[in-house]
């Protein structure tokens, strides 16, 4: 039998369905008929009936309390994504399910605007991806994004967004409006600025120069850009935090964030194995160093920790973190958004 860690399929993150932790049954592929040369697993989209496009959150740990995502699963292919475990309550896996197995959120434009509809709507803004990413490939042919834009512009309420790709310049005309008003910031995530890494890290997002080009095209519209170097990998690219928030600031970013490595539930697994396959000679490092931010653990959720890590070596990433973007004249200013603006259709003309 083959060892699993050779096998590679371009352009996808995982190559395997680990256990769902819920269900009794799982996949176990025939590693002795793997074939390189076959094509990669497509991806397959299924529509998401939600009737409740807002999803609401208390964590402490986050910097927003209401969001949209558009999609479940993500073809982006991250390895280290979060919410990989997301798909295991569809009775699928965290790993190459998540990835090739989208669930398309076809009616969200409509959901929101009769959110925006109801009386009791109080305007405050709401993030886009806090999830999965708002701009993967799939965005391209359904443009559910942008017609959640549109209603955002139509009802004046302010809107964050979180993305590690390109497309997002497709939509420098909605967010330019939005920004004239003060009603839209952007946060732009870059892991590593070498192609290598993102390569077979995050396989189908922009390649890292592309993300830069994003970060100056929305800074030149007029959009406040935000750069958050998300997630920062001990031992692999915790060395490129300096390099990536003078590239960062150098594009026009007004401010920046990091979030520490997260590896929930079937993840560590995940993220073990491709370790062994992409990086043998850096694995017991980067593991050591997790183990070392997590209290010996690969993994804790306790609030307050989650995000930064703790111990010697997150202070010192935290220390270098800080001192660079005072270096670089990073946060000195963050994007506040507006809520005056916020209306409704035909509210003047009752007026009048």
């Amino acid at each position: 039998m083959q060892d699993p860690t050779l096998i590679k399929i371009r352009g996808r993150g995982a190559v395997e369905n680990p256990p769902n932790r819920f269900e009794p049954i799982e996949y176990v592929p025939d590693l002795d008929a793997y074939d390189p040369d076959e094509p990669a697993p497509p991806t397959q989209f299924f529509r998401d009936a939600t009737r409740n496009i807002l999803a609401h959150n208390n964590s402490p740990d986050v910097g927003f309390d209401t969001s949209i995502n558009p999609y479940r699963g993500c073809e982006h292919g991250c390895i280290y994504c979060y919410a990989r475990p997301g798909h295991e309550y569809f009775g699928l896996s965290a790993g190459l399910d998540f990835e090739t197995k989208i669930f398309v959120k076809l009616d969200a434009a409509k959901l929101l605007r009769e959110e925006f509809m109801k009386k009791s709507w109080k305007p405050k803004t709401i993030v886009i991806s806090g999830v999965t990413d708002c701009y993967q490939p799939a965005e391209r042919r359904f443009r559910i994004t942008r017609g959640l834009l549109e209603v955002f512009a139509e009802f004046r309420n302010p809107v964050g967004m979180i993305t590690k790709n390109h497309l997002i310049t497709r939509d420098l005309d909605i967010l330019a409006d939005l920004a004239s008003d003060n009603l839209a910031g952007i946060s732009v995530s870059i892991t590593s600025l070498r192609n290598e890494i993102q390569r077979v890290m995050e396989p189908r997002t922009s390649v890292p120069a592309k993300r830069l080009a994003a970060v100056e095209a929305l800074r030149k519209a007029g959009v406040p850009v935000n750069v958050m170097i998300g997630p920062v990998v001990p031992g692999l690219t915790d060395e490129e935090l300096p390099a990536i928030l003078k590239a960062a600031a150098d594009a026009g970013a007004r401010s920046a964030g990091y979030i520490m490595l997260r590896l929930p539930y079937a993840v560590k697994d995940l993220f073990e194995t491709w370790l062994a396959r992409h990086f043998p000679e850096r694995q017991d490092k980067v593991l050591n160093r997790i183990r070392s931010l997590r209290g010996g653990e690969l993994y804790h959720s306790k609030f307050g920790e989650r995000m930064r890590g703790e111990g010697i070596f997150a202070d010192q990433i935290e220390m270098l973190f800080d001192t660079t973007c005072r270096k670089l004249g990073l946060n000195e200013e963050r994007a506040k958004l507006s809520t005056a603006h916020f209306r409704r259709p035909g509210e003047q003309l009752k007026l009048l």
